[in-house]
């Protein structure tokens, strides 16, 4: 192992794998676990001829990141290797990809995807590989896509299917699944050990070594004050009580304290209510009382300046789509209020103290003279975009070199980044012209960052594996991981939390790998079972509940203004994934604004967004078809269904109470051109 570079840590938790076991490797971030996986996958390889390894991720930028900096180095002259993604055209030809290579990196939807594809040349069986490595496996449990995968493996183990993949599972932390005793711990580690079907394995006689080169971070709390005053957010809430008023809602409907996720929560549901309830006013009352919340924890977060341009912006389209006295009511409300709040957010006496706090601990990693490089975790999009601003306008930090820039996941809107930006920037800060990441959670894990002297986590409330995860970011001799928050805040009490969190994580763990062989197997398969009659039972309910009311009997209205708009079998499913609606008549009730940000697709490509054209609410966007169908593609999130025993909500199109049918392109040409010869 000496010529592979691994230490001796490495050697120790690889030793099972290399029995041929299924294997949960647990080594810290920087622990290497990767390279680990690599010399198993080599060994595995060498010594099993025809053996065929799939390298899985849960993220598109990890494809090509394990491909190039891992496996292809140590592996690429001796084997055939392919990186397949979303991003890329082999994803449609997966089955035979596979067939031509020794080793595949892939993204766990596209693997998962060929397993129920039985079309030929897409469709592949777990039984073709003869090794599985699972990067970032924590993520197997409940609904994820990992879990979905080994679900079906599960099942098929239980069946006496002998023709299975090895498994190798890699984590730096499993968590404790929320539990707070040993006892629930020790359950959830066993859940996941289930669930990959696997031993978890850690280092023990070489953990010195390995405590040697992952050093943690000098933890500290940077605590600031509570702002003395706050006019600004005091105003918002007095115009958030004004709105309360307005609604009359009663003793009946109590409320949580203004800017709070819990009073977020509340009026999430006092929306629905007013949807289902067919009352406009709650449900409109409760949508802008909601932007308030989010100014009012804007606020807390950042500058004033930044809370207000958020209202700014979601009113400076609202005078456009009034329709009825409680839109006029609300963005009265505003207008009336506006030239108050602009100049209250402009006032520096009052600034959120936090960014003092901020700027002084990067000033104190970044002003030394030395090179540095950190990561500033924020919650959301939004606030990196706003931390961004003040990074890139604050005079002292643009003296002290700090060189910023953000990431965040990708997708499509405004606040989203593309695969190749979220490269780019990545691959920037590596080379040193960067030297500060603006980033929500997406850098917390697998990405390929180098070491860094600063961590800061910002405003920030998340588990346990979320917060070892960014201290792990911190790998540099002498690094700080930093928590700046306000005093009393909970920031602090959950930071503290974790860490009890994560010592009650090892402990399970230990008590895990001490079991006794016999009473672990059975407790795995005890699980299993369990496992695999719950989901059982959850199909057979999903099925049930997909055929509650015919799709004829359940009309579609818009959630923002509730305008009927189309009917339950008006809708037709494309790859089982984008739910559009074929009726030609459709068209009059929506319009037409600018195209989103995405790309071409095998089969389709992306047309304008829709929105509804009484109210103005997004409901989609257009796809062609096939270059010549043009339909609207539709987020069933943006509607309100009447059924024969009331109306419903659903979240995504899974949770609907009918069954949408498979769109026939055959059927849609020929109604679409009748005189048209076949």
């Amino acid at each position: 192992m000496a010529d592979f570079g691994l230490y001796k840590y490495q050697e120790e938790v690889v030793q099972r794998a290399l029995r041929g076991e299924n294997v949960i490797i647990w080594l810290p971030t920087g622990g290497g676990k990767t390279r680990a996986a690599v010399y198993v996958a080599k060994k595995h390889l060498e010594n099993n001829p025809g053996a065929k390894v799939a390298v899985l991720v849960n993220k598109v930028h990890l494809v090509d990141q394990l491909y190039i900096n891992e496996f292809k180095p140590f592996l690429g002259l001796d084997y055939s290797l392919v990186s397949i993604s979303g991003d890329c055209d082999q994803k449609d030809f997966f089955g035979c990809n596979v067939k031509n290579s020794d080793l595949v990196i892939c993204t766990a939807q596209i693997l998962e995807n060929a397993l129920t594809n039985q079309e030929e040349g897409k469709h592949v069986e777990l039984s073709q590989f003869t090794l599985l490595i699972i990067d970032e496996c924590h993520h197997t449990h409940k609904e994820g896509v990992y879990n979905k995968i080994m679900g079906r493996y599960v099942a098929q183990k239980l069946k006496g299917e002998r023709r299975l993949p090895q498994i190798l599972g890699l984590t730096a932390s499993p968590g404790t699944g929320g539990a707070k005793s040993i006892k629930g711990a020790v359950e959830h580690v066993l859940q996941i050990c289930a669930n990959l079907d696997s031993v978890i394995v850690s280092s023990k006689v070489y953990a010195p070594e390995l405590k040697k080169k992952v050093p943690r971070p000098r933890k500290r709390f940077d605590i600031v004050d509570k702002r003395p005053q706050d006019p600004f957010g005091d105003h918002l809430k007095f115009m958030m009580q004004f709105i309360h008023d307005f609604m009359a809602l009663g003793p009946d409907f109590p409320f949580r304290e203004f800017g709070t996720q819990e009073y977020e929560a509340d009026v999430v549901i006092l929306e629905k209510k007013g949807v289902t309830d067919r009352n406009r006013l709650l449900a409109q009352c409760a949508l802008h009382l909601r932007q308030y919340n989010d100014a009012l924890l804007i606020n807390d977060t950042v500058r004033m300046v930044d809370a207000f341009r958020v209202l700014e912006s979601y009113y400076s389209t609202k005078s456009s789509t009034a329709m009825d006295g409680t839109d006029f009511f609300l963005l009265g409300l505003y207008q009336e209020n506006e030239v108050e709040l602009r100049k209250l957010s402009g006032d520096a006496r009052f600034e959120n103290p936090k960014m003092g706090k901020l700027q002084n601990t990067l000033l104190e990693q970044f002003d030394q003279g030395k090179p540095s490089r950190g990561i500033l975790f924020s919650k959301t999009r939004k606030s990196t975009h706003c931390l961004y601003d003040w990074v890139s306008n604050n005079p002292a930090l643009q003296r002290a070199g700090i060189r910023a820039a953000i990431l965040t996941g990708a997708g499509n809107g405004i606040n989203y980044m593309t695969q190749n930006e979220q490269k780019e920037t990545i691959r920037t800060f590596r080379r040193g012209s960067l030297n500060l990441l603006i980033s929500t959670s997406v850098a917390e894990e697998g990405l390929d960052i180098p070491e860094c002297n600063l961590v800061v986590r910002y405003g920030l409330l998340t588990n346990e594996i979320a917060q070892q995860q960014a201290s792990g970011r911190a790998r540099a001799s002498d690094s700080v991981y930093s928590v700046v928050a306000q005093a009393g805040g909970r920031e602090v009490r959950r930071e503290l939390l974790n860490e009890c969190l994560e010592d009650l994580t090892g402990r399970a763990i230990g008590e895990v790998q001490r079991m006794e062989h016999r009473e672990f197997q059975m407790k795995i398969t005890d699980l299993q079972t369990e496992a695999l009659l719950i989901r059982q039972l959850a199909e057979q309910l999903k099925i049930k509940k997909r055929s509650r009311f015919s799709a004829a009997t359940v009309q579609l209205s818009c959630r923002g203004c509730f305008v009927p708009v189309a009917f339950g079998n008006d809708i037709k499913v494309i790859e089982n994934a984008h739910h559009v609606n074929i009726n030609p008549d459709f068209e009059k009730y929506y319009k037409t604004g600018g195209k989103p940000a995405l790309k071409t697709f095998e089969d389709w490509e992306p047309g304008r967004v829709i929105s509804c054209a009484a109210c103005g609410k997004q409901w989609g966007m257009e796809m062609v078809y096939k270059e010549i169908a043009l339909l609207p593609i539709l987020a069933i999130e943006n509607f309100a269904m009447e059924t024969p025993e009331g109306r419903r909500l659903a979240k995504k199109w899974k949770n609907v109470e009918f069954t949408v049918e498979e769109f026939n392109f055959s059927t849609y040409y020929h109604s679409k051109f009748p005189n048209m010869l076949d």
